[in-house]
């Protein structure tokens, strides 16, 4: 698994110029599902976003997790996260999970992150996004679970 964190002022997706999730102050979740992924790597992956420690405390250090500071999540499937350029011009998709295995993991990943007692809004998996989002930083990280590693 394979996830992309972006902190954000704001954030929001929409699907057919229809809003479908949005949130204030938080985290922007790209995720990417591998094939072999599980139960063990949402909830690893949930975990560690959910701790992540990427806002400021009052001294200006990034020592806070978004449930410390009471942000929100905004999670979007993104297959294309494990895509393979390193032959040719196109990418090969070989090592994301199908749509079918995908769609179950990526709702686990969802509620694990819920458990830990955050908002969670999301895009609408499998569909044509459109994701708007104010980048606070800009901070981004990449994380990739373990059996990626």
């Amino acid at each position: 698994m394979r996830v992309v964190v972006q902190r954000v002022r704001e954030a929001e997706v929409t699907v057919e110029d229809a809003s479908v999730g949005s949130i204030g102050a938080g985290l922007v979740a790209l995720v990417g599902i591998a094939r072999g992924d599980g139960e063990r790597e949402a909830a690893w992956m949930a975990r560690k976003v959910a701790e992540l420690r990427v806002f400021e405390d009052e001294g200006g250090r990034l020592q806070q997790s978004v449930c410390e500071v009471g942000g929100a999540v905004l999670a979007v499937s993104q297959f294309t996260l494990l895509a393979d350029c390193r032959k040719g011009r196109r990418p090969s998709f070989d090592l994301a999970m199908t749509a079918a295995e995908a769609a179950p993991c990526f709702e686990r990943f969802v509620a694990a992150l819920r458990a830990c007692g955050l908002t969670v809004a999301t895009g609408r998996f499998g569909a044509h996004m459109l994701v708007r989002l104010v980048n606070d930083g800009p901070l981004t990280v990449i994380i990739d679970s373990p059996t990626r590693a």
